[in-house]
């Protein structure tokens, strides 16, 4: 079973910029995307054989979710209990027979840090939600989670080191998450691979320099480490300032 995962960052400007091309060459079984940023019946994507879910952000032109799966789920589920974040569209989660598959749009802390407190209450309400989907089922996370983990994990540390997404804070939660019962899967295969990036800003030449942070993941309940085939970053895929992320699993 082939998974994708990329934060677009606007489906219909990157369906302008050959989203359907890559999405048919891959060939996944399911496929998750972040940031849409359009609303109900604003594009209309001919995805043969493949079930479309959306999460709309209410606000226009902002944020929002959706997966594309060959095999239809048991349920899908909009939002997380009370995390009051559904007005955004960041997370759906879909029931297949043997897992969970969740797919995520983190907040971002903003440049001031303003939204960190918000950022944090995120944080310990998914973990809660993906360890309660645990305790019935293995969950598959993927998705934009706004944080890059590790020191290997952004290209310039030092200028980084408390800034959105590299706040020990933020970093702190993501360890709390995989000392829990969650692996990473590309930091299961490749734990000292470095240059490994999946955003990059807009700025002149930095993509070209890669000059980037790994903030998309697909992680996994630690019971399903054995069946995991590999995990990827097609760093070459252009289309949004991030790329897609790939994970095989066999299942």
């Amino acid at each position: 079973m082939k998974l994708v995962s990329w934060n677009v960052n606007g489906l219909r400007a990157a369906v302008r910029k050959g989203f359907l091309d890559y999405f048919n060459k891959v060939n996944a079984d399911i496929f998750c995307v972040q940031e849409i940023k359009l609303q109900e019946g604003q594009i209309d994507l001919p995805l043969e054989g493949y079930y479309q879910y959306w999460n709309y952000a209410v606000k226009k032109g902002y944020s929002g979710t959706a997966v594309f799966t060959n095999e239809k789920p048991i349920s899908v589920k909009y939002g997380v209990g009370d995390l009051n974040e559904e007005d955004e569209g960041r997370i759906l989660t879909l029931e297949f027979p043997q897992f969970y598959l969740v797919n995520v749009y983190t907040p971002n802390a903003q440049r001031d840090l303003a939204r960190l407190p918000l950022r944090l209450d995120w944080e310990d309400a998914l973990r809660g939600y993906l360890k309660d989907l645990d305790q019935v089922k293995p969950v598959i996370l993927c998705g934009d989670l706004n944080v890059a983990h590790a020191e290997i994990d952004v290209r310039n540390v030092k200028s980084n080191i408390g800034n959105s997404g590299f706040t020990f804070e933020e970093r702190g939660k993501m360890t709390q998450l995989l000392e829990e019962g969650f692996v990473d899967t590309y930091r299961h295969f490749y734990p000292n691979e470095e240059g490994a990036y999946t955003w990059w800003s807009y700025m002149r030449t930095v993509r070209e320099r890669n000059i980037g942070w790994r903030i998309d993941y697909f992680i996994t309940s630690k019971r399903l480490v054995p069946y995991l085939k590999d995990a990827a970053i097609h760093s070459s895929i252009l289309g949004s300032d991030h790329c897609p992320i790939v994970l095989e699993i066999e299942l």
